[in-house]
């Protein structure tokens, strides 16, 4: 089978392709229209989110046998219209979901303990203890919305802090002995902090708005290294604003691009953004909770084992 690469990915990807038997061309540059045109000779496509692969990217694909997404998920493919086109779709959860629970702990502690005002503060001569007194996430209860692979991974994470995870998913006996699954009113009522582990779908793209940040019972702490359409930044700046929202954790954004290379589509910067830049109770980070070293790798490797499971 030939092979497109449209991304650049760990070298052991090609290379075990290759080892395999497969044809593997690589591409980075061409447009997506560029592409259309030569895509009816290849047998399988590797990408991560360069571009979205819809209809008529699909209809043009006349050979295609599968497309590897390396990444943990499909939203920039037509999986429907994939699936009844016959092309077998593969994502790789499994390779970026320790990287994940890590960064989202991190994120987590760093919030509570104000490490990056501290740090802030110290590196400006100022020697502020009082001002940076810290909390302890010992005794506090966290929410998990999503329970999948990143879910799962940071609940595990958590084991040891004396706290109680809750889960709450749309499917139902996802719950563990690293969380009890409850439903969505019961996590709103119990929660300190919400982290969000869901894909983008129609369910998830703003569904952290005013209406659901209110019927939380008390005020709580958000983290988001899932999908940054999945919050609303205007009323996430507002719930902030009011305390509602003690603090965030956004390794996403709403405004990112779909390829995730790049923030913003235009030049012009949202007024609730330039609100995030500044406010002291939020943490940013550039849409890198699973882009480890070690990830790196794994993904690769995820994506290989699965095509070899499937076609060898």
């Amino acid at each position: 089978m030939k092979i497109l690469h449209l991304d650049n990915n760990h070298p052991l990807l090609l290379n075990q392709l290759n080892d395999l038997g497969y044809t593997n061309h690589q591409d980075f540059k061409s447009s997506k229209e560029e592409i259309e045109t030569k895509i009816a000779a290849y047998d399988g496509i590797i990408i991560r989110s360069r571009f979205s692969i819809d209809q008529q990217f699909l209809d043009a694909a006349r050979n295609l046998k599968f497309i590897g997404r390396v990444g943990a998920g499909l939203e920039n493919i037509d999986c429907d219209y994939a699936k009844q086109k016959g092309v077998h779709l593969i994502a790789a959860p499994e390779g970026n979901r320790n990287a994940v629970g890590e960064h989202t702990l991190g994120m987590l502690l760093s919030l509570f303990n104000k490490l990056n005002k501290a740090d802030k503060d110290v590196r400006n001569g100022n020697w502020l203890r009082e001002d940076n007194r810290g909390l302890e996430l010992d005794g506090k209860t966290v929410g998990l919305i999503g329970y999948g692979n990143m879910g799962k991974a940071f609940a595990k994470k958590l084991r040891g802090f004396n706290v109680t995870v809750l889960c709450y998913d749309i499917k139902p006996n996802v719950g563990d002995e690293n969380a009890t699954q409850v439903s969505l009113e019961a996590l709103q009522c119990n929660a300190d902090v919400l982290s969000l582990h869901t894909p983008q779908t129609p369910l998830t793209v703003n569904m952290v708005n005013s209406e659901f940040i209110s019927d939380f019972k008390k005020p709580f702490w958000l983290i988001n290294t899932a999908r940054g359409k999945s919050v609303v930044t205007i009323d996430l700046v507002s719930a902030l604003k009011s305390a509602k929202i003690l603090g965030a954790g956004l390794d996403v954004l709403e405004y990112e691009k779909s390829s995730f290379e790049n923030l913003f589509a235009s030049n012009h910067m949202p007024e609730a953004f330039k609100y995030l830049i500044t406010a002291e109770n939020v943490l940013l980070t550039p849409h890198v909770a699973g882009w480890t070293v070690e990830s790196n790798i794994k993904l690769a490797q995820t994506i290989v084992d699965k095509i070899k499971a499937k076609f060898c």
